[in-house]
């Protein structure tokens, strides 16, 4: 009794030296509208949810373009898209719910039908009939999963380094691993690293020189929105790569699949497969870029996006 009194308390000790160190509080949601919303942002509600969207550019582009960020992202990976789009395109970006301001569902559960219902009214609500969508990694997957919902609101698709396939355990990254560990993944709720969150990003990226201190800083406080951290377990826990993928050759959109040749956590492979099954496809591997090649090299990558949705 006496030895386990001393590893408890041990354990309590260097759990309580820990949370010193690395315990964040959550930053409410009206905190971080003041610095991560601007004028172009619109807070919809929908399914109970303060939804983050922008609608920017070009007002006359009668089909907009959708763009839908990945997993620990937010709306704000596309800000050099729409630096490079907005004379030409209409552009809607959102906060997908769990990440960014947006936040957790209410109940808790994150379906990828969920996912697609809430662009759905998003759309309904903009007044918007039909889309382009472009989406990167779990954005992607409900980019391509949408386009099998609802063909008549996709028009074309983008894919860049989506999700979708079934991923082997051992290609998971560690922190989705321990998210599915009980007890442990509790601490994430309260214990989150600033230089986990910068680790991860450089994991992400093929240049790690622009990865800059002001973007860690954005990944890092918009982790801390108030549930996202424990968005992060519950979707880690109740999300799952189905069978959905199995339908990825009944897609008719035109599609361009866009990938970093150096991504580690989604390889090129996969890019393979999307285009061994997308009947209308055409693929860029673009060395020199990770995960996230527009966010890494958004000039080159917008204007590859503009031609091919130039094409008829």
């Amino acid at each position: 009794m006496k030895k386990r009194f001393i590893v408890l308390s041990s354990f309590v000790l260097a759990l309580a030296v820990i949370a010193g160190f690395w315990g964040y509080r959550d930053i409410p949601f009206e905190i971080l509208r003041e610095k991560y919303a601007n004028s172009d942002s619109r807070i919809l509600q929908i399914q109970g949810m303060p939804v983050h969207v922008r609608m920017e550019g070009n007002p006359t582009d009668s089909i907009p373009l959708l763009l839908l960020h990945g997993t620990g992202a937010s709306l704000h990976t596309w800000d050099g898209w729409v630096s490079e789009m907005k004379s030409s395109k209409r552009l809607i970006r959102l906060d997908l719910p769990a990440f960014g301001l947006t936040g957790p569902t209410t109940d808790r559960k994150y379906s990828m039908d969920m996912f697609s219902n809430v662009l759905l009214e998003v759309l309904d609500s903009l007044g918007v009939r039909q889309v382009d969508i472009a989406g990167n990694s779990l954005g992607g997957y409900i980019a391509w999963y949408t386009a099998l919902q609802s063909p008549t609101r996709v028009r074309k698709l983008i894919l860049i380094d989506a999700v979708g396939y079934p991923m082997a355990e051992s290609a998971k990254p560690i922190a989705f691993k321990l998210a599915g560990v009980p007890y442990v993944n509790r601490i994430f709720t309260f214990i989150t690293p600033r230089f986990i969150v910068r680790n991860s990003i450089l994991d992400l990226y093929a240049d790690k020189a622009k990865v800059s201190e002001d973007l860690v800083d954005r990944y890092f406080e918009l982790s801390l929105r108030s549930g996202n951290r424990q968005a992060f377990l519950d979707r880690s826990q109740s999300f799952s790569m189905d069978s959905s993928y199995i339908r990825i050759p009944s897609i008719v959109q035109s599609t361009l699949i866009l990938w970093g040749k150096e991504d580690r956590f989604v390889p090129v492979s996969v890019a393979l497969l999307f285009h061994r099954d997308m009947p209308n496809d055409s693929l860029i591997v673009l060395p020199n870029n990770g995960h996230m090649p527009m966010e890494e090299s958004p000039k080159l990558t917008a204007a590859i996006v503009l031609e091919f949705l130039s094409r008829n």
